[in-house]
């Protein structure tokens, strides 16, 4: 791995696994050449208030997933690189997408790649990274695409999940009409010009701090809405956590 200090560290994972991953930089490069396919870029994630990369745009809506999700606190690409000999494979590398330290301490290690373009020998990286993962008490996880309802709806909130569009006055009012539930618009108005209202009711939406049912359907107007669940201390968020669907 390499450390918040640019240092690289290597080891037994036995040994290396308390290093803080979530806090280091990527453990390869993100290349970008002409006629690339996939898409890289930096992802500003509301969590870790600061840029994470990813290597395409399926990469990009996990991150949005994670950052969505109250149980994680902090995430990082390509946080470090496995080594290992398989048994059939022979000698196996994997760096692996993403880590995630969950609210409770623990690790959870991503990798996102669909069904369809999973090769033999990916399989087996993915099978020995899991292995190496319960070895040291963290989850792993191999996902594919998200659910297309789902994941339209965390694009349209994920446009709100800035601090700068929160009014506390407003979200003081938007928790109180829908203390007992109101379909979106509806309490929106309630409150105020939906012009600026929607702002702040988007956002205490991402925040859970206010809930909706993100796989049912599209956001619309008639959506209900009701009360979620404060979060983590100090930041004001719910702590209910986002399906993860796919792969």
């Amino acid at each position: 791995m390499t450390g918040p200090d640019g240092a690289r560290r290597q080891g037994p994972l036995s040994v290396m696994w308390p290093q803080r991953f979530e806090a280091g930089h990527p453990s390869r490069s993100f290349p970008a050449y002409r006629g690339q396919r996939n898409f890289t870029g930096w992802y500003w994630s509301a969590t870790c208030r600061g840029h994470v990369a990813y290597e395409s745009w399926l990469e990009r809506d996990h991150l949005m997933r994670f950052d969505f999700d109250r149980e994680m606190i902090a995430m990082a690409a390509q946080p470090f690189a496995l080594a290992w000999d398989d048994s059939v494979k022979g000698h196996l590398e994997h760096t692996p997408d993403f880590f995630v330290r969950r609210s409770d301490g623990t690790g959870l290690v991503v990798d996102v790649r669909p069904d369809d373009r999973i090769s033999e020998r990916d399989a087996a990286k993915f099978a020995g990274t899991r292995d190496a993962c319960e070895l040291v008490g963290w989850r792993y996880e191999r996902v594919g695409a998200l659910e297309p309802v789902f994941a339209a709806n965390l694009h349209w909130l994920a446009g709100f999940r800035h601090a700068r569009v929160m009014r506390e006055e407003t979200a003081a009012a938007l928790r109180e009409v829908f203390v007992s539930g109101a379909g979106l618009l509806h309490g929106a108005r309630a409150v105020g010009d939906p012009v600026l209202v929607l702002p702040v009711l988007y956002h205490l939406l991402w925040c859970q701090q206010l809930a909706v049912d993100l796989q049912a359907a599209v956001l619309s107007p008639s959506a209900w809405v009701s009360q979620g669940r404060i979060g983590r201390e100090g930041d004001g968020d719910a702590d209910a956590s986002a399906a993860a669907v796919g792969g």
